[in-house]
This record gives C-alpha cells, sequence and structure tokens, in this order.
C-alpha cells in the first residue's frame, strides 16, 4: 500500500522548506488543512463538475500538497496532536467524496448509457470509499489494527486522479477508472470485515 507512515514522512521532508516558510508567516497546521479542503470543494464545484477535467485534475494535484504540509508543520512546531489527525482525517473524507459527487454530477449531465453507468460505478466508489474508512476507524474503536487492503486512500485517490487528468487530455477512459475505483473499494471493504471478524471471532 502507498499510503504508509514512512512513505509519508521521507515526502515530506522534500516539502520542509515550504512548511517552513508558513510557519514563519504564523500560518498554523489546522489552516493548510483547511484551504485544503476548501480548495478540494471549490474545484470539484466549479471544474469538475462542468468537465473541465485537465485543468482541475492539475489543481488538485497541486493542492494535494497541503496533504503533506499540515503534517509537516505540526512536526516542526512539536504540536502533532490527536486533534490534528482527527481534523485531516475528517476533512480528507469530505474532499474525496466532493471529487466524486463532481464527477457523478457531470455524468448526471450527459444522457448516454456510458454516463448511466459511470454513475452507477461513481456512486459504489464514493459509498465504498466512505465505508472503507469507516472499517478501519470503528476497529481501531475495538482495539483492533484494521491496517489491511488494496485500496487505502493513496491508491483510490491515484485511480480517481488518473482518469480525470488523461479524460481531461481527451482519452476518455474516467469511467473505466470510476468502475477500477469501485471494485477496490468493495474488495477492500470485504477485506476488512474478514480480517476485524477473524480477530474478534478467533
Amino acid at each position: 500500500m502507498l499510503d504508509n507512515a514512512h512513505a509519508r514522512q521521507v515526502i515530506a521532508k522534500s516539502v520542509d522548506p515550504v512548511a517552513l516558510t508558513l510557519v514563519k508567516m504564523k500560518i498554523t497546521p489546522d489552516a493548510v488543512t483547511w484551504a485544503g479542503a476548501i480548495g478540494n470543494l471549490i474545484i470539484s464545484v466549479t471544474l469538475l463538475a462542468h468537465g473541465h477535467f485537465l485543468l482541475g485534475g492539475l489543481l488538485i494535484l497541486l493542492l494535494s500538497v497541503t496533504d503533506l504540509l499540515d503534517g509537516t508543520m505540526a512536526r516542526l512546531l512539536g504540536k502533532q496532536s490527536p486533534w490534528g489527525a482527527f481534523l485531516d482525517s475528517t476533512l480528507d473524507r469530505i474532499s474525496d467524496a466532493s471529487l466524486i459527487c463532481a464527477v457523478i454530477y457531470f455524468y448526471a449531465q450527459v444522457d448516454t448509457q456510458t454516463a448511466k453507468q459511470a454513475m452507477i460505478a461513481g456512486l459504489v466508489a464514493l459509498v465504498m470509499g466512505q465505508l472503507t474508512s469507516y472499517a478501519r476507524a470503528r476497529a481501531e474503536g475495538l482495539g483492533v489494527d484494521c491496517k489491511v487492503g488494496i485500496a487505502e486512500r493513496a491508491e483510490r485517490s491515484i485511480i480517481l486522479l488518473t482518469g480525470i487528468l488523461v479524460t481531461g487530455l481527451g482519452i476518455d477512459i474516467l469511467s473505466t477508472c470510476l468502475w477500477l475505483l469501485a471494485a477496490v473499494t468493495t474488495i477492500t471493504v470485504g477485506q476488512r470485515i474478514w480480517h476485524v471478524r477473524k480477530l474478534l471471532t478467533s
């Protein structure tokens, strides 16, 4: 899985100079977290929902650096806290959902069979993506580690963003990526349910 603590720490070091600059400007990690989520919402509503996939995808890619900046800033300030982790995870769910909802809205304006199927795939991906995160949170609330499954947030983001960017370049693979996203998130939910069941019933 791509979304692991060690990988994030290694990459985060490359944004240390930017994070340090923001700290010196008295900008808080929470503010950066909020800015990232609000930026995702704005891009989703104004660009992705209306089919401006290339520009929207590039801006989302650029904005993804906030996922690293807030944590790096908290580390530099020595203020890493459960609250920061909670806020980051909660707003991540909002950001992820906004992208998929924007794509679903776009396809809702297109009267083709492919578009209708893409909407179904998007809805499945939306629900299962949220369940993926919920299953882990609920398991950890019961004292069970649940970092299992083929599609953590990083993998899901790569699949969706690849579909958005490539489609923006004129090669329509977004509907295919939505089906792939629906499949891997569904599998991941199943893997987590099975994993927790084994640990709690053994």
